[in-house]
């Protein structure tokens, strides 16, 4: 069954002074491969008078660039979208032949196309130590990738973290705890250790009241709910991109909305730009609504 919903995400900065704005890179609008349609979309910044453009980043995301020519007292960007949520399988594509078992190895020229993908610093002892139980014998990839993403959400537990940034994955095993972001960058960074090329996603995630409770496993959300959300994406030849979310240890489907995908996580930020000193109240909504 198909469920027409529209999302509401507002961001406000409020300055207790005029200051002046450097150009601010806005990435709040679904990615290209996004494969939930969205029917509609806009954005609208206040106060008026500001230039935008839209452009792509060498990943092909959307990138919404403001320059502000005058001083401002408030800062306010509303991101709108319809979209169109049909059931998803994650599961439903092809893997080109030797691929379909894991331990596989990209081609030289495939592999030089993943480059930025693949790059990994050393592991730490605990990361070091995680990579070493994993049990890499021949085994069908989606079974390997279904345990892997099950175990990064068994071993570290979900909490709402307001700090900026993103934690080191010896961080993120050292508490056995962290955000969303946490958890996809730690999930990125075991996938390129084991030779999978992985990139950090950014989005939303929208989630509605089932309309009948499950026999069993949980129950899911009380109320619709969206937010921002960070998961992780694996390349497969045959398949392409494939979305796993560490969180809930699922595979993403059609409630992710990819906005931002990228090696790094400083590069799929919502937003990102500078401002004179001064001192901030910052506000922000999402909502979600049925309308069909």
């Amino acid at each position: 069954m198909t469920i027409h919903v529209a999302l509401e995400h507002r961001t406000c900065y409020e300055f207790d002074r005029s200051v002046g704005l450097s150009p601010h890179v806005v990435r709040l609008r679904p990615a290209p491969h996004c494969r939930t349609p969205v029917l509609s979309y806009s954005l609208k910044v206040e106060p008026g008078g500001h230039f935008l453009n839209w452009q792509q980043d060498p990943f092909g995301n959307y990138l919404a660039r403001l320059v502000f020519p005058e001083k401002v007292r408030k800062l306010e960007i509303t991101a709108e979208l319809v979209a169109e949520l049909t059931p998803i399988n994650p599961f439903d594509f092809f893997l080109e032949d030797g691929f379909e078992h894991f331990p596989f190895t990209y081609d030289a020229a495939l592999a030089h196309e993943l480059a930025p993908y693949l790059v990994s610093e050393e592991p730490g002892p605990l990361l070091a130590s995680w990579l070493a139980s994993v049990d890499v014998s021949r085994t069908p990839t989606n079974d390997f990738l279904v345990a892997l993403n099950q175990r990064v959400c068994h071993d570290i537990g979900y909490s709402t973290r307001m700090e900026p940034g993103v934690q080191t994955p010896e961080e993120t095993l050292s508490g056995r705890i962290g955000s969303c972001r946490d958890s996809a960058w730690l999930l990125v960074t075991i996938l390129r250790r084991l030779g999978l090329a992985a990139r950090f996603a950014s989005g939303y995630l929208v989630q509605l009241v089932a309309d009948q409770l499950p026999l069993d496993g949980p129950a899911g959300p009380s109320a619709d709910f969206t937010d921002l959300h960070a998961w992780t994406e694996v390349y497969l030849p045959g398949a392409g991109w494939i979305g796993m979310d560490p969180t809930s240890g699922l595979f993403a489907g059609e409630g992710h909305i990819p906005l931002a995908c990228s090696p790094d996580p400083s590069s799929a930020a919502p937003v990102t730009g500078a401002m004179d000193a001064a001192e901030v109240v910052f506000s922000h909504s999402n909502t979600v609504r049925r309308i069909y």
